[in-house]
C-alpha cells in the first residue's frame, strides 16, 4: 500500500489502546468503589444524592447510591452492574461486592507494573475465587438456624442504616416473624411479603399485619369504617350506568318516556347493590369507578366499597382473602368470594389505609413501616427489604457465616495458604486476590475509627488463635472480637455471590486493552 496508513474508523471516533486503556478502566472502577466504601459497616456514613429536578435521596445502600449516580464510563457501569446483580440475587452485600471489585482492579494495576500478563491475572483470580468459595463453605455454621440466628442476621444487615441499634433489634424480630409467616415446605415465597410505608410516626411503631394493607379510602363517607367476619368481592368492572358501544340518539317526546328512562337507569344502579346484598357481600374492592348513586346505595346497605383499586392491590387482596376477580354480577357464586376476619379503614394524617387481616388464604403478610419523614421512611424501607432478603437467603440458600469481616479474613488466610501450590506468575495474582479481600475488614476498621493497619494485624493474630475474628462496633469505636460470640452473622449466599460477581467484573475489565468510542 506504499506505506500509507489505512484509516478504518470515522473521524468522530476515538481510540485508546494498551496500558492507557487499562489504566482508564481501572481508574473508573476504583472511583466507583471509593464512592461507596465509606458506607460499609455499622458505622458507615450516608450519601446525599440530588438529581436535576432537586429530588433528594439520602442513603447508605450501595445499590441505591450507584443506581442514582449518573455514571457514563462503561467500565464504571460494570461495577454498577455488579452491585445490581448482588441486589437481584441475594438482596444485600452490594457495597461489599462493589468495594471488592474495585480493590481487585487496584491489585491488578500493581501486577501490570510488574509485567504480569492480563490473562495470567484472570487465571489467578479465578483460581483464588474457587479457593474462596471453598473457604466460605468450610466456615458456614452447621447447626440448624433458630430464631436467634435469624434475628442476628437481620439486625446485622440493618445496623447502620438509620434504624438505630434499639430499633434495629426490634425490627429484626418483626422481620424474622414475617419471613417465618410465609415459609412452607416448598420454601419461602418472597412475593407474599408486602411492605407499606406511612409517614408520621416513630419507626418503633412498625408492625406486622397478617394480611394486606392498601392505600384506599371508602367510596362514600357513610360507609362503615370496619367490618368483622367479612365476605369480600373483588370486582373488575364499573358500578355505573352502562354505556352504549356506538353513538346513538334517543328522542323523548313525552314525560312518561323520560320517567321510564330515569327509572330504568335507577333500576340498573339499584341492581348492583341488590345483587351484592343478596349474595351476602360485606366488602367490595372495585378496580373501576363506582357511580355516586351506587356508592350511596351501598352505604345504606352497610356495604364497605373501594373504587379505582390498582391492579397490584386488587391482586394482593384477592390472594389474601381467597377471592376470584369477578367481571360481571350475573350468576354470582359464593365460591367467587373471599373471607377476612376484619377489614378496617384507619386514618393517618390526611391519608386513609385499608387493613385486610385474617384472610382465608392468609399466606400474604405486610410490614407496615412508620417513620417521621419521607427520607426516614424510604431508608427504613430499603433496610427492611435487605433484612427480609438476607433472612430468606439464610433459610433458603445455605446457612450463615461469621460477619464483621471474619469471613473475609478466613478467605484471605485460606487463599494465601494455597497460593504456594500455584505455579508461575499466576501465584502472584492469587496472592493479590487475598490482599484484595482484606480491603473489607480494613474498611470496616477505618469506618469504626480504628487504625486499619493495626486492626488488620490484630485480626490475623486473633484468627490464628481462635479461628474467628472480626471488627465489632463498640460504643464510639470498634474492637477485634469473635463475631460468633457477639452474634454477628451474614448469609453465606451473600459472601458467595459477592466473590463471584466481583471476580467476574474485575477479570472482564482487566482483559480490555482497547477502547473504541464513537463521539
Amino acid at each position: 500500500m506504499g506505506g500509507q496508513p489505512i484509516f478504518i474508523l470515522s473521524d468522530d471516533s476515538s481510540r485508546t489502546q494498551g496500558r492507557d486503556a487499562q489504566s482508564s478502566n481501572i481508574a473508573a472502577g476504583k472511583a466507583v468503589a471509593e464512592a461507596v466504601r465509606t458506607t460499609l459497616g455499622p458505622r458507615g456514613m450516608d450519601k446525599m444524592l440530588v438529581d436535576n429536578s432537586g429530588e433528594v435521596v439520602i442513603t447508605n445502600d450501595g445499590a441505591t447510591i450507584l443506581n442514582e449516580m449518573d455514571i457514563e464510563h462503561p467500565a464504571a457501569q460494570m461495577i454498577v452492574e455488579v452491585a445490581q446483580t448482588q441486589e437481584d440475587e441475594v438482596g444485600d452485600g452490594t457495597t461489599t461486592a462493589a468495594v471488592l471489585a474495585g480493590e481487585l482492579l487496584a491489585q491488578a494495576e500493581d501486577l501490570f507494573e510488574d509485567d504480569v500478563h492480563p490473562t495470567t491475572i484472570v487465571e489467578g483470580y479465578h483460581e483464588a475465587a474457587r479457593i474462596a468459595q471453598e473457604a466460605i463453605e468450610e466456615i458456614t455454621l452447621d447447626e440448624e438456624l433458630d430464631d436467634e440466628h435469624l434475628r442476628a442476621v437481620a439486625e446485622s444487615s440493618m445496623t447502620g442504616k438509620g434504624t438505630g441499634d434499639i430499633t434495629a433489634a426490634r425490627l429484626a424480630e418483626i422481620v424474622v416473624e414475617t419471613v417465618k409467616g410465609v415459609q412452607s415446605e416448598e420454601g419461602i415465597d418472597r412475593d407474599e411479603i408486602r411492605v407499606q410505608t406511612q409517614v408520621g410516626g416513630s419507626s418503633s411503631a412498625t408492625k406486622l399485619v397478617e394480611g394486606v394493607v392498601v392505600d384506599e379510602e371508602p367510596a362514600n363517607d357513610n360507609m362503615p369504617r370496619s367490618v368483622e367476619d367479612a365476605t369480600v368481592a373483588v370486582l373488575d368492572m364499573e358500578l355505573g350506568v352502562r354505556k352504549a358501544s356506538i353513538d346513538a340518539e334517543y328522542n323523548i317526546t313525552d314525560i312518561e318516556q323520560l320517567n321510564a328512562a330515569i327509572e330504568a337507569e335507577e333500576g340498573e344502579l339499584r341492581g348492583y347493590t341488590e345483587k351484592l346484598s343478596e349474595a351476602g357481600v360485606d366488602v367490595a374492592f372495585v378496580t373501576d369507578d363506582i357511580e355516586d348513586r351506587v356508592a350511596s346505595a351501598l352505604a345504606e346497605a352497610g356495604i364497605l366499597a373501594f373504587e379505582n383499586v390498582g391492579n397490584k392491590d386488587a391482586r394482593a387482596v384477592a390472594r389474601a382473602v381467597g377471592a376470584k376477580r369477578i367481571g360481571s354480577l350475573e350468576d354470582l357464586d359464593t365460591d367467587d368470594f373471599g373471607y377476612a376476619e376484619s377489614i378496617a379503614v384507619e386514618k393517618y394524617g390526611d391519608d386513609e389505609l385499608a387493613f385486610v387481616e385474617g384472610g382465608a388464604e392468609a399466606e400474604a403478610v405486610t410490614l407496615f413501616l412508620r417513620g417521621g419523614t419521607e427520607h426516614v421512611v424510604d431508608e427504613l424501607e430499603r433496610a427492611i427489604d435487605d433484612a427480609l432478603d438476607v433472612v430468606t437467603a439464610a433459610l433458603d440458600s445455605g446457612g450463615i457465616v461469621p460477619g464483621a469481616g471474619a469471613t473475609e479474613i478466613a478467605i484471605a488466610e485460606r487463599v494465601r495458604s494455597e497460593a504456594a501450590g500455584v505455579s508461575g506468575r499466576k501465584q502472584l495474582a492469587v496472592e493479590a486476590f487475598a490482599d484484595a479481600v482484606e480491603v473489607l475488614p480494613r474498611t470496616l476498621a477505618r469506618n469504626t475509627g480504628m487504625d486499619p493497619i493495626d486492626a488488620l494485624v490484630d485480626l490475623r493474630s486473633a484468627y490464628d488463635s481462635t479461628g474467628s475474628a472480626g471488627i465489632i462496633s463498640k460504643g464510639q469505636t470498634g474492637e477485634v472480637a469473635d463475631p460468633i460470640e457477639e452474634g454477628v452473622f451474614d448469609p453465606a449466599a451473600v459472601k458467595r455471590e459477592a466473590v463471584e460477581s466481583a471476580t467476574e467484573a474485575a477479570t472482564m475489565i482487566v482483559r480490555i486493552d482497547d477502547i473504541i468510542a464513537a463521539d
